[in-house]
Order: C-alpha cells, then sequence, then structure tokens
C-alpha cells in the first residue's frame, strides 16, 4: 500500500494503529481501450483490507482520487466484491471510503456490470454485517446508490458531494440556487446522511459507532461491562419530556447517547444507547431542542411526520436484523395536518407501525408525555408489540385531548359544558391510572426511577424469543 496517496492516509486515520492488511494491492486494470495502460493504474484506484477498531475486525476499502480519479472499472469493483464476500464469511463490518469520479467511461459495459457486481454483494450483505460509508469527496450518479444501499452515511462537510444528477441538471435548477450535492442537503433535506463533519471528525465517530454494533446478525446486541450505577436516580429527567435527546443522554449508561441523522426529521430521535453496558436502540418524538445551557431554543410540534416515520422506521428494522433491543420514549399528539404530508403520512406511519410490529427484539416503551390517537398506537405501543409499556405519573394515553373531545361529543351545549366535561374526559380517559388499569400500561414510575425499571425490564427481557408467522418477507 503506498503510504502517500490519501486513500491510504485515511484508512490509516481510521484503524487501530499498524493493524492494516492490504488485500490486491497488486491488482491493475485489464482493459486497454482508449489508451488506458495498466501500469497506470496501481491497485486500480481502489485500495482493500481488514484491519481493526478497538480490537473489533472490520473490512475497509477507501478509493484513490489519484489514479483515473477512482473512477469504478472492472477491477476495482472486483476487488471490493471480493472484500464483500471475505466479510460476509467472517461476518465483520464493511467500511467504505468513497472519493470516486464515478463510472469509468473507458470500460464501459465492464464498468457498468462493475457497478451491479457490488449493488448485489451490498443487497446480500444487508442485514447480516453492519455496511458504513464516508463520503470524503465526490460520489455521484450510480455511485449515489453505494451509500444507500448501506447502514450508516458520514460525509465531509465541505468538498464531499453527493448526487444521482447534479445540481445544475436539474430542471429548473442551477448550484447556486440549490447545491441538492452538499452535505447539508443531503443531511437535512434527503435524510441520506447519518452525520456531517469533518474529515477527521468522521474516523472518531465510525469508530464510535463500531463500538455499539454487533460485527454480524448473529451475534446480538453488543455487550461491555457497566461501569455506571444501574439504580442512578435523575430527577432532572422530568423536565426532558420536550428534548428526549437529552433524556436519552440522562438515561445512557456514563451518559453516552449515539444519535444519528441528527439534523434530518428532528421531531424524531434515533440513536444508541447502552443500558447495563448492553446496546439498546433508542426512537423518541421530540417537541423541543435545548440548548447547551439547557433552555429551549426551537419548539417542535409533537407530531408524527412522513419524514419522522420514515427515519424510525429504517432505524427500527436495522436494530430488528442486528438483534439490538428498542427503547422507544413516546410523546405524540397526532399526525402533521398539512397538504404535503397529506400525500404520503398513511403510507409511513404504516411503515413505521409494520417496523415495530415486526421487529421480534425486546421492546420496551416509555409513554413520558402525551400518547394520543392511534399515532401514539404506532410509536411502539402494547397493542403492536411492546413487551413492557411504562408511563411517567403526569403523562397523558387516549383517543385525543379532553377539550377537543368535549367539543365534539357536546358541540352546542356551551363553553361551561364542554370545559367541564373535557376536565372528566380528561381525568376519566386521558389518565395513565385509566391506561394502567385497562392494561395499556404495566408500569407507572416516576421519571427520577426511569433508568432503573427500564434497565430492569431489559434484563427481564434478554431472553426473549418470538416467532412470526411463516413467509418469505412483507411487503409493506
Amino acid at each position: 500500500m503506498s503510504t502517500t496517496s490519501k486513500a491510504s492516509q485515511r484508512i490509516t486515520a481510521l484503524l487501530d494503529d499498524n493493524s492494516f492488511v492490504e488485500i490486491g494491492g497488486l491488482v491493475t486494470a485489464r482493459a486497454t481501450d482508449f489508451n488506458m495502460k495498466p501500469d497506470e493504474t496501481p491497485s486500480d484506484g481502489c485500495i482493500t483490507g481488514y484491519g481493526v477498531i478497538n480490537g473489533n475486525l472490520v473490512y475497509v476499502y477507501s478509493q484513490d482520487a489519484s489514479v483515473m480519479n477512482g473512477s469504478v472499472g472492472e477491477m476495482h469493483a472486483k476487488k471490493i466484491a471480493n472484500l464483500y464476500d471475505l466479510a460476509m464469511k467472517t461476518g465483520a463490518p464493511v467500511i467504505g471510503l468513497i472519493d470516486s469520479a464515478g463510472l469509468r467511461l473507458q470500460e464501459a459495459a465492464d464498468a457498468l456490470n462493475a457497478f451491479g457486481t457490488i449493488y448485489m454483494k451490498q443487497t446480500l450483505a444487508s442485514g447480516v454485517i453492519p455496511q458504513i460509508t464516508a463520503i470524503l469527496g465526490s460520489c455521484g450518479g450510480g455511485l449515489a446508490l453505494f451509500p444507500t444501499l448501506t447502514d450508516f452515511t458520514f460525509m465531509e462537510e465541505k468538498d464531499a458531494k453527493l448526487f444521482v444528477n447534479a445540481p445544475n441538471a436539474l430542471d429548473g435548477n442551477v448550484i447556486t440556487k440549490c447545491d441538492s450535492s452538499s452535505a447539508v442537503f443531503q443531511s437535512e433535506e434527503s435524510g441520506i446522511v447519518d452525520a456531517v463533519c469533518g474529515e477527521a471528525e468522521i474516523f472518531t465517530r465510525i469508530r464510535e459507532l463500531i463500538d455499539f454494533l454487533p460485527s454480524n446478525n448473529a451475534e446480538g446486541s453488543d455487550m461491555v461491562e457497566c461501569t455506571d450505577d444501574l439504580n442512578r436516580v435523575n430527577p432532572e429527567l422530568a423536565g426532558c419530556a420536550g428534548d428526549t435527546s437529552v433524556a436519552l443522554s440522562i438515561l445512557a449508561d456514563n451518559n453516552d447517547f449515539y444519535e444519528v441523522k441528527a439534523g434530518y426529521a428532528k421531531n424524531m430521535v434515533t440513536g444508541f444507547l447502552k443500558l447495563d453496558g448492553v446496546t439498546v436502540g433508542a426512537v423518541a418524538n421530540r417537541s423541543e431542542i435545548c440548548d447547551e445551557e439547557g433552555k429551549v431554543a426551537e419548539k417542535l410540534d409533537a407530531v408524527l411526520t412522513p419524514e419522522g416515520c420514515e427515519k424510525a422506521a429504517d432505524f427500527v428494522s436495522f436494530c430488528d436484523a442486528f438483534d439490538i433491543p428498542l427503547l422507544t420514549l413516546t410523546n405524540v399528539k397526532g399526525y402533521e395536518a398539512t397538504l404535503c404530508s397529506e400525500k404520503k403520512i398513511a403510507k409511513v406511519a404504516a411503515k413505521l407501525t409494520y417496523a415495530f410490529a415486526n421487529a421480534t427484539v425486546p421492546k420496551v416503551n416509555v409513554v413520558v408525555g402525551r400518547a394520543l390517537g392511534t399515532a401514539g398506537i404506532v410509536m411502539n405501543s402494547k397493542a403492536v408489540g411492546a413487551d413492557i409499556t411504562m408511563a411517567w405519573p403526569d403523562a397523558e394515553i387516549g383517543a385525543m385531548d379532553g377539550r377537543l373531545a368535549a367539543k365534539i361529543m357536546y358541540d352546542g351545549q356551551g363553553a361551561d359544558v364542554i370545559s367541564q366535561k373535557a376536565a372528566e374526559y380528561d381525568a376519566q380517559k386521558l389518565s395513565t391510572g385509566s391506561a394502567a388499569r385497562r392494561g395499556y400500561v404495566d408500569q407507572i414510575v416516576e421519571a427520577a426511577d426511569t433508568r432503573k425499571y427500564v434497565i430492569g425490564a431489559f434484563e427481564m427481557l434478554f431472553t426473549k424469543s418470538e416467532d412470526r408467522p411463516a413467509k418469505k418477507h412483507g411487503t409493506v
């Protein structure tokens, strides 16, 4: 491996010191058309091999933009495909470092077939081994499917580009109007990218992520020794029903919550935490964003949005595939009511419902605020398969807000009647006690004690085994 190329330097920065072993270092292109010379394509523009991250085996490929602009040709793809074969045999993650001009035009049909070969390997590996992509340069055209076929994608904040069609090729658009290839667009608008940062921080983030993930789908949720107090009491949790990313950080072992897709669909939080040393996937509604001083910086509507449902559904499916238990913090009053949302909210809410209902991993739901209407049912309720449902004492669980219900049931009977009936409805139909008496809530827990009860529930569910009807796969 050339130690001077940027591609090799990136591998060195990502892996544990002196752990990388290169595979296929002598491979060059076979094509000679259009003045191509094999001796001018060292490693065919892609360095491949294996190493370790914090002692965990990983496979890495890094595209070398100094060799034919890192373009993907026959042998380039063959090296990546071989890497996937080894990763599948040994059950270890694949990490791709993307910096490429895309399809190698000189190889034409061979290069097209090369793309398809990699797509196939990524598809076969999906749900078997974790796949992580870092976009560090250009990633355009058919190459844009590489990160979207993987599980987690990181993108360099300044120079990286991700697109199927270049910004200037879009009808009615120019790059100065909207740079649809930028990290900001792809993380905040399309939701493809999990985190945007500098190159060095990307490698740090990938290393941290590997510590949360199992190496493969047979290994189960990652486990380490817990150094935190399992019975830790946190009075400040009661004030975190709005910003659940803060709540999850408080609940986590050593307050370490790893959020993914933080810039996209901010009213839905997804990420990983350790509870008693065991990795748990978290999904939570969010109605507030607090700044570093703990003050509310932004208010969000406590509703399910199409983007939030899709973000959560994909995350739940990943966790279920890799046997990672699921924790939900529910605080939702309904669905987003806009014309734009109405086009797809039913479809993606169904997708989220399906993801929770289809997941066979241990599932714990904590209602920290409101769980109103079918939106509350969608959020991992007992009806769709939660194993244990808890609620904070002042949570609200029911069909709808009491005042709205009273207006419907007692229409035209005056403000006093509506106020009285609204209070009665809230007491009888929205209280946690009412839900608990009907078996929809298993435990009412004080907010401060949430950590120990959640850990206890997951410990009880550790040996959970659940079957589903025999079928090839669902269709939602």
